[in-house]
């Protein structure tokens, strides 16, 4: 009898556990959108925390990293669409896009060269390389999360 009340017991806290997980990807789902200006504006005060910038490199740094929230909306513009009609992109769409993509992080990485003195600009490397790692977790972590969601 107590083995059965335990085995209860422990099936009990285990569903309950999970129902809150649930509940938790949800709330994360519904994050709060956040304006380009915000985005911009919080974008540069940690470039500025981290990389030491100087007013005139904040002024000179600040359309770049618009123009990039901007295009990073309107790629995930296309993707959505996309998913929402249920298409997948052809590989020369595929080629394109990753392509362009490419290229404006070669552009990019050009005018912040040539905006950033060398200790910064090593230092602006290396934070790419870290968001760069951590968007890879990110990805393994959301692909984990789709496969339990699919199992239940």
């Amino acid at each position: 009898m107590k083995k059965i009340v335990s085995i209860l017991v422990l099936v009990l806290a285990f569903t309950f556990s999970a129902q809150a997980q649930k509940e938790d990807r949800k709330e994360r789902k519904e994050r709060v959108k956040l304006s380009t200006e915000q985005q911009v504006d919080l974008a540069i005060k940690k470039m500025t925390l981290r990389l030491d910038l100087s007013e005139q490199q904040q002024e000179e740094v600040k359309p770049l990293i618009k123009a990039q929230i901007e295009e990073r909306k309107a790629a995930k513009k296309v993707r959505k669409e996309l998913k929402k009609a249920d298409k997948k992109p052809t590989a020369d769409e595929i080629y394109a896009m990753k392509n362009k993509k490419l290229d404006n992080q070669i552009a990019l990485k050009n005018k912040m060269k040539n905006i950033l003195n060398k200790e910064q600009f090593e230092k602006f490397e290396k934070m790419k390389i870290g968001r760069k790692m951590k968007g890879k977790k990110m990805l393994k972590k959301k692909k984990r999360l789709k496969k339990e969601e699919e199992e239940n």
